[in-house]
């Protein structure tokens, strides 16, 4: 985004920024088929055990294209806490958004969606999910659901969907 850019156009970032000052960010996004909500510690278990039974089948899906994560061996619970922990520090810094992708019925963690800032100069934000082995059919509903939102609700313009 240019900083002279007509102020109809909503708050300006300047290259330091992942989000613009004063940018409230949605903290939920609700469809029938899943909801999102701000991914913490209280998320742990149910994380661990969503991402440990779908290590191939997230490493399969676009935007997981280096092999290293998730991590063929898995992790420790507690490895898993600390990881929650950074990604929940990152909202409230603004550094970065990691939601859970609850099930809207019953609560429990099917996924995750990824919102971080980029290296790359043609991208403002890369977005990843990924949902578990036995929720697949909700892969490409979330990776739409999540761009409509993008375009409707956040300050991006230029995002990277990693394939999609």
């Amino acid at each position: 985004m240019q900083e002279d850019r007509p102020a109809q156009y909503g708050p300006v970032m300047t290259s330091k920024e992942f989000v613009p000052v004063g940018f409230d960010p949605p903290t939920s996004l609700a469809t029938d088929q899943f909801r999102l909500e701000p991914l913490g510690p209280q998320h742990n278990q149910a994380d661990h055990a969503a991402w440990m039974s779908s290590i191939e089948h997230i490493r399969s899906t676009p935007g997981y294209p280096d092999g290293n994560w998730p991590p063929s061996s898995g992790k420790t619970l507690e490895e898993n806490l600390a990881d929650l922990r950074r990604h929940a520090d990152d909202f409230t810094r603004r550094a970065g958004f990691t939601f859970t992708v609850l099930d809207p019925g019953d609560n429990d963690v099917i996924g995750c969606v990824y919102l971080y800032p980029t290296a790359s100069e043609e991208w403002d934000v890369t977005v990843q999910s990924w949902v578990r082995a036995d929720r697949s059919d909700l892969d490409v509903p979330l990776a739409d659901a999540v761009a409509r939102w993008l375009a409707t609700d956040w300050p991006w313009e230029r995002v990277d969907r990693c394939g999609r």
